[in-house]
C-alpha cells in the first residue's frame, strides 16, 4: 500500500528536503506541502492523506492545533510531529490532540520514513527519551489560562485581554493569578517563561 502524505514546515528548506527524502521511498508519496497549519487543514479536506507530517511551532496554526482540529472532525489523517522542541509539555498536549507520532529533527534520517510507515500502520511512536521525560509531568494550565498566558507573552494588558477574549478584566486576572500560583511563578512574565519552557504554551 502507498502511504499518501502530506507535509507542514514553516521552513520552506526543511519542508522541500523531507519531501525529497521521503519521495524517494517506493511505498511513500507525497501529495502536498503546506507553510502552515490552515493551509494543511484545507488541503487534507481536499485529499486523500494517509499521515500528515507536521511540526509544531507554524504561523496561524501550530500543529498541536491542527491536530485538534482534525480530532474535532474526525478525520482518519494520523499525525506525525516532526520537531526541534523536546518539551514534555508539547508532547503531553499532543497526545492529548490525537498525534500518533512524535519523533525530533536530529533524529538520523533514515529513521523518519521508518517512524512514519509504523504511524501509518497505527502504531504509537515516540522518542524514547521524550517520553521518558514526559512520565508524571502533567499539564499544570487549562485551556483557558493558556490562551490569556499566550496575550500577556505578547505584551497585552488585562484590560486588551479581556476585550480580545470577551471576559472581564477581573476574570482576567484571576485566571492569571491562578496560573502564577500553578506555575509557582511571581509575575505574569516569569509565568509565561516557565510555561513557555515546558511547552505548556
Amino acid at each position: 500500500m502507498t502511504i499518501k502524505i502530506l507535509i507542514a514546515e514553516d521552513q520552506s528548506l526543511l519542508r522541500g528536503a523531507m519531501a525529497s527524502l521521503l519521495s524517494l521511498e517506493a511505498d511513500i508519496e507525497v501529495i502536498a506541502l503546506a507553510q502552515d497549519g490552515l493551509e494543511a487543514l484545507e488541503l487534507i479536506k481536499q485529499n486523500n492523506i494517509n499521515v500528515l507530517i507536521t511540526d509544531i511551532e507554524m504561523p496561524n496554526m501550530t500543529g498541536i492545533e491542527l491536530a485538534q482540529q482534525l480530532q474535532e472532525l474526525g478525520s482518519k489523517t494520523k499525525v506525525m510531529i516532526v520537531t526541534t522542541f523536546a518539551r514534555p509539555g508539547y508532547l503531553e498536549r499532543a497526545r492529548s490532540a490525537g498525534v500518533t507520532g512524535y519523533v525530533l529533527k536530529d533524529a538520523p534520517s533514515e529513521s523518519l520514513a521508518s517512524s512514519l510507515r509504523r504511524v501509518a500502520n497505527g502504531e504509537l511512536v515516540i522518542e524514547r527519551g521524550l517520553a521518558e521525560a514526559a512520565w508524571g509531568m502533567p499539564d499544570p494550565i487549562n485551556d483557558r489560562q493558556r490562551n490569556i498566558l499566550k496575550l500577556a507573552e505578547k505584551g497585552q494588558s488585562n484590560k486588551e485581554i479581556a476585550k480580545t477574549l470577551h471576559l472581564s478584566a477581573g476574570t482576567v486576572r484571576n485566571y492569571l493569578a491562578q496560573a502564577m500560583q500553578k506555575l509557582n511563578a511571581s509575575n505574569r512574565i516569569e509565568a509565561c517563561r516557565i510555561a513557555r519552557d515546558n511547552g505548556w504554551l
